[in-house]
């Protein structure tokens, strides 16, 4: 079937296991709500066949957080469907700032596709896309509206 990636902008919740719960409630709905087979995200995720083999394409691929900025492993189990925190250095390199913006994360999202649009493929690593490099794992950033936390910026890739 091939890679997807896929992004996502959420309301903050006050931790981000929360804000992906919430996440992970509203593209259920979107994607399973009427589907038969499927009552419920745990019994999609008890899917291990479909979830190893096919996946969602979306955020449902990813089940927990991890609190490290350490790079996945594609070798390590435990690394696939994981969402893992931007490091503080790469937020700071990508947006000029500790505390990132809805507008500016949206605009670093544009440019990435634009850039894998018109970009020599041997050129990677210069686009917030690039710093998720692992498929079936993602990255959030948390996005700011003043001083205060709003949306949690998410991207990821699931697929082969």
């Amino acid at each position: 079937m091939g890679a997807s990636g896929w992004q996502y902008v959420t309301a903050y919740k006050g931790d981000v296991e929360e804000s992906l719960a919430a996440l992970h409630e509203e593209v259920f709905a979107e994607l399973y709500g009427n589907d038969e087979e499927y009552a419920s995200i745990e019994e999609l995720w008890a899917d291990e066949e479909f979830m190893e083999e096919e996946g969602t394409h979306s955020i449902l691929d990813i089940q927990r957080v991890v609190h490290t900025t350490a790079a996945p492993s594609e070798y390590v189990a435990e690394d696939h469907g994981t969402l893992r925190p931007l490091p503080d250095h790469r937020i700071a390199h990508h947006f000029g700032s500790d505390r990132p913006t809805l507008e500016g994360f949206q605009e670093l999202l544009d440019a990435s596709y634009t850039a894998l649009r018109t970009r020599p493929p041997h050129e990677r690593g210069h686009t917030l896309l690039d710093e998720c490099l692992m498929r079936w794992t993602g990255v959030f950033v948390v996005l700011y509206t003043g001083e205060d936390p709003s949306h949690l910026g998410i991207f990821g890739y699931s697929g082969d």
